[in-house]
């Protein structure tokens, strides 16, 4: 005779997840407290997409590591016309791209772009901090990052762009996620090979949920690290390229001869 597994309470699964489970109901609606707590996250998630951009400080912070720091903007020159016009955020104005004209960072460069996105309050909470880690993951075995550029009103293309301009082999883009009501401050980084207009999400990979409940800066900059390698050694990004970082720690060691 079979018997059921002991039911566990609801309070089990709440611990697990930030996603709403076992909300109750009021009548034929959602319990004060629940209705409070969803009105509050939504509102956060709404301040995330409007926060200001605090790029001079981002600028500054990535100057403090050392590197070559520039400063653009896309064509969208306000927030309105960026989230009415994503095809604004995907280009340089001209005043920018007359900037990075000439600057060419060679056959060898590896360049970040550190963009607003769609939550400016993830990048100026997570950006400067998952730079440095980025940074110190690669300094024993390179390859070197030597220029970042922070561009306001930019959507993840803007990059290919950037990297075009400044001749990089491989082209980091972090930017602000689109946020979740669990999760306002969601940072992504997109990794393009051989960056170029006219690219697809196709032709990148992707390490996203970067913020204080996913994935820490230690993981991440690991996870970004072994992508950049490999992209470079292998002269791909994309779907060509699947992140196989995780293999390294799970893999058994070879037994001695």
């Amino acid at each position: 005779m079979q018997t059921r597994p002991p039911a566990r309470p609801i309070d089990d699964l709440r611990r697990l997840t930030p996603a709403r489970v076992g909300l109750g109901r009021a009548g034929v609606g959602l319990p004060t407290q629940a209705l409070l707590a969803f009105t509050l996250d939504h509102a956060r998630a709404r301040d995330a997409v409007h926060a200001p951009f605090e790029s001079a400080e981002l600028l500054a912070a990535m100057q403090a590591l050392g590197l070559n720091g520039f400063e653009v903007s896309s064509r969208a020159k306000h927030r309105a016309d960026y989230l009415r016009r994503p095809d604004l955020g995907r280009h340089l104005d001209e005043l920018s791209h007359r900037k990075l004209q000439g600057q060419g960072s060679g056959a060898s460069g590896v360049v970040i772009v550190v963009g607003d996105g769609l939550s400016p309050a993830a990048v100026n909470t997570h950006a400067a901090e998952l730079v440095r880690h980025l940074v110190a993951k690669l300094a024993t075995s390179g390859p070197d990052i030597t220029t970042v550029v922070v561009a306001s009103g930019a959507r993840v293309a803007l990059g290919d762009e950037i990297g075009a301009l400044l001749d990089a082999r491989l082209v980091v883009m972090l930017i602000g996620e689109r946020p979740g009501l669990s999760a306002p401050q969601s940072l992504g980084a997109y990794l393009t090979f051989a960056p170029r207009p006219g690219l697809t999400d196709a032709d990148r990979n992707c390490v996203s949920n970067i913020h204080a409940a996913g994935l820490g800066y230690a993981e991440a900059s690991a996870k970004i690290a072994w992508l950049i390698r490999e992209a470079l050694a292998r002269r791909l990004s994309g779907v060509g390229l699947k992140d196989e970082s995780g293999l390294q720690s799970v893999m058994p060691l070879p037994s001695p001869s």
